[in-house]
């Protein structure tokens, strides 16, 4: 495991609002990065890659120089939509659910709390699900 250093701390800053806002979750460090998690299971991981020692991830970002990436679960009818409009998204294949996406300066954090809650709803039992309301407002 690397330390979660490894993220921008701007970018943290804008996820742990979102993410510890829902109910019940937690923060722990990732094999690299950082994932949130509600009971065991793990609905955002957001991790720098480097093409040379992350190469999967690369290469199912289709970027060849370090970038910052979110790792997320989406509903499958909404994954379409998702990668029809290109960057920021790509699809990994490690499941038929799970979503990725690039941050960096463009990065709308208003669709990444969206995102995000969407992918604890999922995750969550459905008496936790229930009690999530709209996603934590981006800082500024």
């Amino acid at each position: 495991m690397t330390e979660p250093g490894d993220v921008p701390p701007e970018v943290l800053d804008q996820l742990r609002p979102i993410c510890l806002g829902l109910p019940e979750t937690y923060e722990e460090p990732a094999w690299v990065g950082t994932r949130w998690r509600i009971r065991k299971r793990t609905f955002a991981h957001v991790l720098t890659v480097d093409p040379d020692r992350q190469a999967v991830h690369a290469r199912a970002a289709e970027v060849d120089e370090p970038a910052c990436l979110l790792v997320f679960r989406s509903p499958p009818d909404e994954i379409a939509g998702l990668l029809g409009g290109g960057h920021p998204f790509y699809k990994p294949d490690w499941g038929p659910n799970v979503m990725g996406m690039v941050l960096n300066a463009d990065t709308d954090w208003e669709e990444v709390g969206e995102l995000l809650t969407e992918s604890y709803r999922m995750l969550a039992p459905k008496r936790l699900a229930a009690l999530v309301g709209p996603p934590a407002p981006p800082l500024d």
